[in-house]
């Protein structure tokens, strides 16, 4: 049922005037409805809704149905206009998140000009170091979890060469970083790096991948680069193209720390 933005305001203002006594209130398959606040306050609030249709034709399209059941998930409600609000915009939890939410993570989305790419923000996909996790990233053309697929993703300003972005794997600081607590280098050993990249999708086999990646960036890591060779209990950095044992001393006649 297509509803062009005359008849929907039309709509709007005929709950309005007559309430709960209005036929399109009272159908039970009503997409605009008007719904009791409570029994007490006499207020209202309104739904808009589409119908589930598995042969609707976007549902074709991987970019629309990809996580989703098209028996299940209805139709995408297309506002069409500018959508503001002086309150929040709000994606709350259901007991059916897997054909409400993309997969049943995805709580938001934004595509680039080229409908494809795009800005997704998701939750509870994984559990990592002990917690839940909430993602966020500029995903590509790509549909895997490759290195490829993912493009940068940016925090602090539109400016080319300044503030800070991040990939799949990366991070690249223009600016500054000032930490209020303590650096710790990546511990680095023979158990937590493979030279050669694992089979299959990078989601599946994401322990051993982690060893790839962590080899790779290594390999072709720039002067500078600094980790802790845990197998031999040194500090590593390369200069010149070599990697060099960092210089350290004990901790100088009365110094100690309480942690």
């Amino acid at each position: 049922m297509k509803i062009t933005a005359l008849s929907t305001i039309l709509s709007l203002v005929y709950l309005l005037s007559y309430g709960q006594n209005s036929p399109v209130a009272n159908k039970s398959d009503s997409y605009l409805r008007l719904i009791p606040g409570s029994a007490q306050s006499g207020y209202n609030r309104i739904e808009l809704a589409s119908d589930v249709d598995s042969t609707w034709n976007r549902w074709k399209e991987r970019g629309y149905s990809f996580g989703f059941n098209p028996q299940l998930t209805p139709m995408y409600t297309n506002i069409n206009g500018i959508v503001s609000t002086p309150y929040m915009i709000q994606v709350r939890g259901n007991a059916m998140e897997r054909n409400k939410k993309r997969w049943g993570y995805h709580v938001f989305e934004g595509y680039a000009t080229d409908d494809k790419s795009r800005i997704t923000m998701l939750v509870n996909k994984h559990i990592e170091e002990t917690l839940p996790v909430a993602e966020l990233y500029y995903y590509g053309t790509a549909y895997d979890h490759s290195e490829k697929a993912y493009n940068w993703f940016k925090i602090g300003s539109d400016v080319r060469q300044h503030s800070f972005m991040f990939g799949r794997d990366k991070a690249l600081f223009y600016g500054s970083l000032r930490l209020t607590n303590a650096l710790t280098l990546g511990n680095i050993s023979r158990n937590n790096i493979r030279a050669e990249k694992p089979e299959g999708d990078d989601e599946k086999v994401y322990e051993e991948d982690a060893k790839f990646v962590n080899f790779k960036e290594l390999k072709g890591s720039g002067n500078g680069t600094l980790f802790y060779d845990e197998d031999n209990g040194i500090v590593a950095i390369k200069i010149n193209g070599k990697w060099m044992k960092l210089a350290v001393e004990k901790l100088p006649e009365g110094v100690s720390y309480p942690f």
